[in-house]
């Protein structure tokens, strides 16, 4: 994350205004509009097709142990994974 100094932004007014309630720290202002996790990148589809991946290799036998191990994750990540897809098929939508 990169910093901008408050002088060359907001006007002297303000930043005296903001200096009554802290002053010499670093402070997060968010940003108007919340973005949905994964919007910027390509990482909602990836994750998305890989539970849904695991979720079809479950369903033609393999086991947690296996899908662990060819996945990376642990089995308990597998599990939730699992849950989250059988849950999703139910309700009839992707889950991520």
């Amino acid at each position: 994350m990169s910093y901008i100094k408050a002088e060359t932004i907001l006007p002297k007014e303000l930043i005296e205004t903001i200096q009554q309630y802290v002053e010499g720290k670093s402070i997060y202002i968010p940003s108007k509009e919340k973005l949905e996790w994964g919007s910027r990148t390509a990482a909602k589809t990836y994750f998305r097709e890989r539970n849904e991946k695991i979720y079809k290799t479950y369903k033609k036998g393999r086991s947690l142990k296996e899908l662990a191990q060819s996945f990376s994750l642990s089995e308990k990540s597998i599990q939730r994974i699992l849950r989250d897809q059988r849950m999703a098929m139910n309700d009839g939508v992707s889950a991520v």
